[in-house]
């Protein structure tokens, strides 16, 4: 019999390979509980710290927009009303610099702090996110605006990790610079598609 483990990885790479197959993200895992997962009420965490953290406002920005565009969520908190949250409250700042440093050093959604962050942002799930890129370079020949996350989407009932993915966007230019901000919008309306709860794609 296979362990769990090994059945786990077979089943991720089958669903990397068939949505790279049909132009989708470049990695997505999905929990056991993800096709059953609705979520009524979401917040976007403020962006763990990378050396991108200009772009951390944006970021957050653009990933509410996408998922009130979405619409598969009755409520998302706003930017504003996480920041002034987590300003207000010394427990909910806490809780979420735990529960970062927790995910830095295993990787794993820590329960108690998961369901803490919940309670104080008032969700039953939020979404966690890094940016991996939001930069201007030079790419194979050509001039290219880039922008690249990675999103985790937490039960904040029970604190699990729901669904994860990683991708990029790039747009190539001559003289004038893309916005990465739009880039950004674009990714994020990619990304969510494919997130839980799921709609007709």
């Amino acid at each position: 019999m296979l362990s769990r483990s090994y059945a786990q990885t077979v089943v991720l790479v089958g669903l990397v390979l068939l949505l790279v197959g049909c132009g989708g993200l470049q990695e997505v895992w999905e929990g056991p509980g993800a096709r059953v997962f609705r979520p009524q009420s979401i917040a976007v965490l403020p962006p763990m710290a990378s050396q991108y953290d200009s772009a951390r406002e944006d970021i957050q920005e653009v990933l509410a927009v996408a998922l009130n565009r979405q619409g598969s969520i009755e409520r998302v908190v706003t930017p504003e009303n996480v920041t002034d949250i987590f300003q207000a409250s010394k427990e909910a700042f806490d809780s979420l610099v735990f529960y970062f440093s927790r995910l830095e050093m295993t990787g794993q959604s820590d329960k108690d702090s998961a369901i803490k962050l919940g309670q104080s942002l008032n969700v039953d799930s939020f979404l966690v996110v890094r940016v991996n890129s939001w930069e201007y370079v030079r790419k194979e020949g050509d001039n290219v605006g880039r922008v690249g996350l990675s999103l985790r989407l937490i039960d904040a009932t029970s604190g699990t990790t729901v669904w994860k993915a990683r991708h990029e966007r790039s747009d190539s230019y001559m003289f004038i610079k893309p916005s990465l901000k739009q880039i950004a919008k674009d990714l994020a309306d990619e990304m969510i598609k494919y997130m839980p709860p799921q709609t007709k794609r």
